[in-house]
């Protein structure tokens, strides 16, 4: 099986702009709106998630690589680079000083369809926004809470579910997926399509954002409000598709 480093065509010394380089180049040479397939094109994704979360070893970085849970130690007793100490999750993440941080085993997603706000004269400024959704009887589509287990993508979790919410790329290049995260925090590792306003605005991408804090609210289908339209792909040959295809 192909490393991640591999997959990206990169070099074991690659650095964050080599790495985001590589990135930008495989998207396009594999997406599906460009001839290539879905499956090709989530193996990208994941390989340049694997390479910048620190989760992939560079060629060669350990040789032999360990059994699952086996520390390999230089010798001077120190782990050597590359290898997973006693305990740690595949799932743990740096929090910027070495220490691990775990996401939370589940998240409590409240969710609001766009949509209805022009029905019942919303803003998706209003301080009392879901007061008022948790008021007005919405159907289950619109509004209501559901359980993202750990690992899930907010996509995936509204999708395994039941709910269709709008997407097209899964991979992080459209904002066909995009919501606006009114509370909590939607963590992803691509930031290469929603400019920094928007970040600062609260948007997100549901196909690559994961859930962080134990209590979210979400405002879905957002695709259309300016900014937004202008990065959407035609979605046609992706909406049957699911990230396992």
């Amino acid at each position: 099986m192909d490393s991640p480093y591999d997959v990206l065509g990169l070099d074991a010394d690659a650095d964050d702009a080599a790495v985001e380089r590589a990135y930008r180049r495989r998207v396009k040479e594999t997406h599906p709106d460009q001839g290539g397939s879905i499956a090709e094109f989530q193996r990208v994704r994941r390989a340049y998630e694997a390479v910048i979360s620190g989760e992939a070893t560079p060629p060669s970085a350990v040789d032999p690589t360990p059994e699952s849970g086996e520390v390999e130690t230089d010798e001077d007793g120190e782990r050597t680079p590359g290898t997973r100490a006693p305990g740690a999750s595949a799932n743990a993440a740096s929090n910027g000083d070495g220490a691990e941080r775990s996401e939370p085993r589940d998240a409590r997603i409240e969710y609001l369809d766009y949509e209805v706000l022009a029905d019942h004269g919303w803003s998706i400024d209003d301080p009392d926004l879901f007061e008022k959704a948790s008021n007005a009887d919405l159907a289950h589509d619109d509004h209501g809470v559901f359980l993202a287990e750990r690992g899930e993508t907010l996509l995936e979790a509204a999708e395994n579910r039941g709910f269709s919410w709008p997407f097209a790329c899964r991979g992080g290049a459209c904002a066909n997926c995009a919501v606006a995260v009114v509370d909590g925090e939607l963590e992803s590792t691509v930031d290469n399509i929603l400019s920094s306003e928007m970040i600062d605005d609260g948007f997100r991408l549901s196909c690559i954002g994961r859930p962080v804090s134990g209590d979210m609210k979400v405002v879905f289908n957002v695709k259309h409000l300016p900014g937004l339209d202008e990065l959407r792909l035609p979605a046609d040959r992706f909406e049957r598709a699911r990230a396992d295809d």
